[in-house]
């Protein structure tokens, strides 16, 4: 696929990262030479220097033969323009814009973008996803990443498994009758670096990073069953004042199970803005390195510490101060090249990979399949939600008739309003089915062709 990438900041590096891992042939486009050479000495990309919004420079990247424009400058108003210039002068067929400013979000101007407006095929705010995120794992201790499939009825979970879990050691194949209450299927399990898609002879390790499928009514079910519970995450601390940190607060105000949210930022004209957008949520101004402000900010009472500067060594150093400080959930965001889900457990750390948070954000647009929705999970691959429609030629066929690839597996059909977590290969697809698929990346041009 050949796709032009606007923007050579993290956001633009994130996606960047992510598809020099397939055969894409990617042209990055930024104003700055510094981040354009930084990003072209890092990944086999074709630099670009100037504005996005300039036809002479789209022409340069070679829009005219591009089948995906990703506009993900720091300048909301840039990449809609670059849209319209991909639409009416070079006829790019899917175009993806950054749109961060809440006010384009809203319901009321819902009718903004579309062919016969601003011709923006999928908006997206890294931010609020990053943000987004992190709101879910603090509602379940224990988590260390939740994405929601079929309209928030399913839930992929990640975590590792802890020394004491009860389910060590117990095939597959006797979940169930070790704990008939769990309800799951088991998407991939990373052991030693490694992903694998289990067996039903395989078990679970501890230090296991599992990734699995569950109801959403269910994951308390699912902490209990591995013995992930921890206490709640009431009182919570920001470590800087950038967009991020204002999403997830302004979330954490309405939530009625979160008694107090506060935020450390170093640059006074941030933390003043933050101090008079935010209602109840305390900001303090100074160095997360500092013991007086940490105090002040009462760091000792903190159930979850995040770090979401744009530094990922400060990100990690501030989650390991809360450590030290006794913080018990720390989260640090990062721009991960080894991630093998949104989420990691590093050490007692929890780090928030934005690559794949932001890749997620987009998935279904890259993929030359119709997808209802989709995620990655980094270097394991990929989690894909796709319905049958009547016109489908799989209709009728056995799930063990449709040549899925080896390292691949259907790990839920949703018929009905009805879940199937991990369905009988004898199964067969009707019209109307929802699958929930995990494909590994090397079969995913061959699970492409077969679902197009």
């Amino acid at each position: 696929m050949k796709i032009i990438v606007g923007g050579a900041g993290s956001v633009g590096k994130s996606i960047v990262a992510y598809l020099s891992r397939g055969n894409n042939d990617v042209a990055v486009v930024d104003e700055d030479e510094r981040k354009l050479n930084e990003i072209s000495r890092e990944w086999d990309v074709m630099p670009i220097l100037g504005s996005l919004a300039h036809p002479d420079v789209l022409q340069k990247a070679e829009a005219a033969k591009s089948d995906l424009l990703i506009a993900a400058t720091e300048s909301d108003e840039v990449n809609m323009m670059a849209c319209q210039a991909a639409y009416s002068l070079f006829n790019i067929p899917r175009k993806v814009a950054r749109i961060s400013a809440r006010v384009y979000h809203k319901a009321v101007w819902g009718g903004l973008f579309g062919d016969h407006d601003l011709p923006v095929d999928l908006a997206v705010s890294p931010e609020y996803e990053i943000a987004g995120a992190i709101r879910r794992v603090l509602q379940f201790p224990g988590i260390s990443g939740i994405y929601p499939f079929a309209g928030k009825k399913l839930m992929l979970l990640s975590f590792r498994c802890p020394k004491k879990s009860p389910l060590l050691q117990i095939p597959l194949d006797h979940l169930e009758r070790a704990d008939p209450d769990l309800h799951i299927a088991v998407v991939n399990i990373i052991r030693n670096g490694r992903g694998f898609i289990p067996t039903s002879n395989d078990s679970f390790h501890a230090g296991d990073e599992i990734n699995l499928l569950a109801s959403a009514d269910e994951i308390e079910d699912v902490i209990h069953s591995f013995g992930l519970e921890r206490k709640d995450n009431e009182r919570v601390l920001i470590f800087g004042g950038n967009q991020i940190a204002e999403y997830l607060a302004e979330s954490l105000e309405d939530d009625d199970g979160v008694v107090g949210c506060r935020v450390i930022d170093e640059d006074p004209q941030s933390a003043a803005r933050l101090a008079e957008h935010l209602n109840n949520t305390a900001v303090f101004n100074g160095s997360v390195m500092s013991d007086m402000v940490l105090a002040e900010a009462g760091i000792d009472d903190v159930d979850a510490a995040i770090a979401v500067t744009g530094e990922d060594k400060d990100n990690i150093i501030a989650a390991m101060i809360a450590r030290k400080n006794g913080v018990e959930n720390t989260f640090a965001l990062v721009n991960s090249r080894s991630a093998n889900t949104q989420m990691i457990n590093v050490g007692e750390n929890i780090l928030i990979d934005r690559t794949t948070i932001t890749i997620s954000a987009i998935l279904k647009e890259l993929r030359k399949v119709r997808l209802n929705n989709a995620c990655t999970l980094g270097l394991s691959g990929e989690v894909w939600e796709i319905a049958i429609d009547g016109n489908s030629p799989l209709i009728g066929s056995a799930l063990a008739q449709m040549g899925l690839p080896k390292e691949s597996r259907i790990c839920a059909l949703i018929r009905k309003g009805e879940t199937i977590f991990s369905p009988s290969l004898n199964e067969r697809v009707a019209a109307g089915d929802v699958l929930i698929f995990f494909v590994a990346p090397s079969s995913i041009r061959r699970a492409e062709k077969i679902f197009a």
